[in-house]
């Protein structure tokens, strides 16, 4: 080999170097598998205003009829009503939602039949032997509802119910003396404010439908009906289970 051969070979070599330098460190390219992809699963949207409508039936209501004169003081009871019957209503509310739970207000309008009559013959008193018949009829009701709930699934809501309620109640009483001598009735009407406790489950079908099912019980408290110089205490509760359907603003 020839000076000038390596000469040109150096110089070949010197710039290649120079070459590489100025490009700086390239790392090699090395393949990593992709790790696990991770799916979170969403929480459905309750958020927003509502209206719906149901249809109830009321069962195992207690209403115990006693009597008590203003004179002798307590005569007995006559019976117990039992108040049952179906019901109808519409409702209106609004939720809030964090994260999976969900809360909010509801006005609502029950109206129907819910009611029982019991008679019985009171015997030996001042008012010689005469059968008392008793009715009461809850027309109609207003509730203010406070609902709570927690989403199981995206689209299905288990939910506890506390509110209050105004009921409008029909009430009579007649007393028939048994010697068919003449008879006497009371016809009264009365609202009366009582508590509301319950639970219930909802079910989306799509983003603006969705259907209810709910239990309920409502408790009406006292109320004091004067009939004549008699008195009996009318106590109205019962027990009520809801189908319904709501629609999301």
């Amino acid at each position: 080999m020839t000076m000038k051969s390596v000469a040109l070979a150096a110089s070949t070599l010197i710039l290649g170097t120079a070459a590489a330098h100025a490009g700086g460190y390239v790392p090699p390219v090395v393949e990593t598998a992709p790790g696990p992809v991770v799916i979170e699963t969403p929480v459905g949207s309750w958020q927003g205003g509502y209206a719906g409508l149901t249809l109830g039936y009321a069962f195992s209501g207690k209403d115990r009829v006693g009597l008590t004169d203003s004179d002798t003081g307590y005569l007995g009871d006559i019976g117990e009503l039992k108040l049952n019957g179906g019901n109808a209503g519409i409702r209106l509310g609004y939720r809030w939602q964090r994260g999976n739970w969900v809360f909010g207000p509801e006005i609502g309008y029950e109206g129907g039949s819910v009611k029982d009559e019991t008679n019985a013959d009171v015997i030996g008193t001042i008012y010689e032997d005469s059968n008392f018949k008793a009715e009461s009829k809850i027309k109609s009701m207003v509730a203010l509802r406070m609902k709570t709930g927690y989403t199981v699934t995206p689209d299905t809501l288990v939910y506890g119910i506390v509110g209050v309620g105004r009921a409008d109640v029909d009430y009579e009483m007649t007393q028939t003396p048994l010697d068919g001598s003449g008879s006497a009735s009371l016809t009264d009407n009365y609202t009366k404010t009582g508590y509301i406790l319950g639970l219930g489950v909802e079910k989306q079908i799509n983003e603006k439908w969705s259907v209810t099912g709910e239990y309920e019980y409502a408790n009406f408290g006292k109320e004091s009906l004067q009939f004549g110089d008699l008195t009996t205490e009318a106590t109205a509760k019962y027990n009520n289970v809801k189908l319904g359907v709501n629609f999301r603003f």
